[in-house]
Parts: structure tokens; C-alpha cells; sequence
């Protein structure tokens, strides 16, 4: 009689530590799609942001926008922008 008592106890403990067990793992599992995605698009923002700042220095260079106070303005602030954003570049 106590065996079976111990075999009903056992038999539940393992349910139910193979249930948490299943369910932690389906979260993890979860987590991690999202960390790849995140991960996916900061490196797609990280590629755009230095294709942004190639083509902002080539423009820069020129100096052509300086000439008008309007537009001047305008492409100072998109340097201002634009340098902020670079900040956030991973050292590599």
C-alpha cells in the first residue's frame, strides 16, 4: 500500500517537473526568436546609419548647402543628427 502511494507521489512529481520543464523550454525558445529578430534589425539600422554618414560627409565636402541659410540650416541640423547616431556605433 505504501509503495503505491510513493509510485502515485513520484509519478505526479514527474508530470509535473516534465510540464515546467516543456513549458520553460517554449519560452526560451520565444525569447530567443525575438533576440534574433532585435539583433537583425540593429544591424540592418547599424549598416544604414553608416551608409547615412558616408553619404552625408560626401555632401559635406562639397560644401554646397553652406552657400543658403535655409537649406544650411537644414543640413546642419541633419549633421547634428546624424552624429548622434554615430555615436551609438559598436567598436569593432
Amino acid at each position: 500500500m505504501t509503495l503505491e502511494i510513493i509510485i502515485y507521489i513520484l509519478s505526479g512529481v514527474v508530470v509535473v517537473l516534465g510540464y515546467t520543464t516543456i513549458n520553460l523550454l517554449i519560452k526560451n525558445e520565444k525569447a530567443e526568436d525575438i533576440i534574433v529578430s532585435q539583433r537583425e534589425f540593429i544591424e540592418n539600422f547599424q549598416l544604414s546609419i553608416e551608409e547615412s554618414d558616408k553619404k552625408l560627409q560626401e555632401l559635406d565636402t562639397r560644401g554646397s548647402f553652406s552657400s543658403d541659410d535655409e537649406i544650411g540650416w537644414f543640413f546642419n541640423e541633419i549633421k547634428k543628427l546624424q552624429n548622434a547616431l554615430s555615436r551609438f556605433k559598436p567598436n569593432q
